[in-house]
């Protein structure tokens, strides 16, 4: 199969119909998984990965495929990691494809207007970047390429200063070579119940590999209660099935997407200023009638 040419559009019916499928919500771990199935991906298939940014091509078509389609209000993920579709996705699942393009541009051209609209009210805006076709979607972009090129050093104390924003205590950056990968350790406290957890972070533009999350598995066996990789990449789904196979310790991940929406709930490194705009309008028939 040729990856290169698939399209983000090739994705949108089908995104729509699995998460139909899934009961009308879905993690993006079981979509993309449905998805693969359907379009009979390989392993190799799913190795390839852009030549300039090193992100793997067919989860990013996804990704873009997902996010575009909140456009039109076909698919909403208020809560964090859970795609929900709508009714206006239920009716378009069945539509042909070129129907569905076209709301999807005419939702993003009206949303683009707003923006426009609304930078014209609050203008002048310093270092407002014109040529950004979706400033609600970017954030994340230059988040995680900023993110790609601090050092490997500063990525684990900002893992371990996140993860104790997220509750959790004594958390140590270990950083040994030789050591399986772990990286670090801290103590999660659920209610009256406290859990011992070893950390791995990955600043990777790539895949995280299935063969990753066995080593790490197996440097923890016996050390810990429970694992969690975090990347600034992705994860293949042979690496996603590999931590949660059966009989083995779960070992949860953290995407490069996720870990952006857990830096912007506690606000390291990103900034959330709410914009307020009005609509003014002259009542010319109240000054008629005084």
């Amino acid at each position: 199969m040729n990856v290169e040419a698939i399209k983000k559009d090739d994705f949108y019916i089908p995104t729509l119909q699995v998460l139909r499928e899934l009961g009308g919500s879905a993690s993006i771990e079981e979509i993309e998984e449905k998805l693969i199935d359907r379009f009979g991906f390989t392993q190799d298939d799913l190795d390839i990965c852009y030549a300039t940014s090193g992100d793997n091509i067919v989860t990013d078509k996804m990704s873009w495929a997902r996010s575009y389609l909140k456009f039109p209000g076909f698919v909403s993920n208020d809560s964090k990691g859970v795609w929900v579709l709508t009714e206006a996705g239920r009716l378009a699942a069945d539509q042909p494809l070129e129907t569905v393009r076209r709301q999807v541009r005419e939702a993003k051209a009206a949303r683009r207007a707003e923006q426009l609209k609304a930078k014209a009210a609050l203008a002048p805006l310093e270092n407002a970047d014109e040529d950004a076709e979706e400033s609600a979607l970017d954030w994340s972009d230059t988040l995680l390429t900023k993110l790609q090129s601090i050092e490997p050093s500063a990525f684990e104390r900002l893992c371990q200063r996140l993860l104790r924003e997220h509750g959790f205590t004594r958390v140590e950056v270990t950083g040994k070579s030789g050591d399986g990968g772990i990286d670090g350790n801290g103590v999660l406290r659920v209610n009256l119940v406290s859990f011992h957890v070893l950390f791995q972070c990955k600043r990777y533009k790539g895949s995280v590999s299935a063969s990753t999350i066995r080593d790490f598995r197996g440097a923890m066996q016996g050390r810990a209660d429970k694992g969690l990789v975090i990347t600034t990449g992705t994860f293949t789904p042979d690496a996603r099935r590999e931590a949660t196979r059966d009989g083995a310790p779960a070992i949860d991940l953290i995407d490069g997407e996720a870990l952006c929406e857990l830096l912007r709930e506690v606000g390291l490194g990103v900034t959330v200023k709410p914009i307020t705009t009005y609509e003014i309008s002259v009542d010319e028939k109240f000054f008629d009638e005084i």
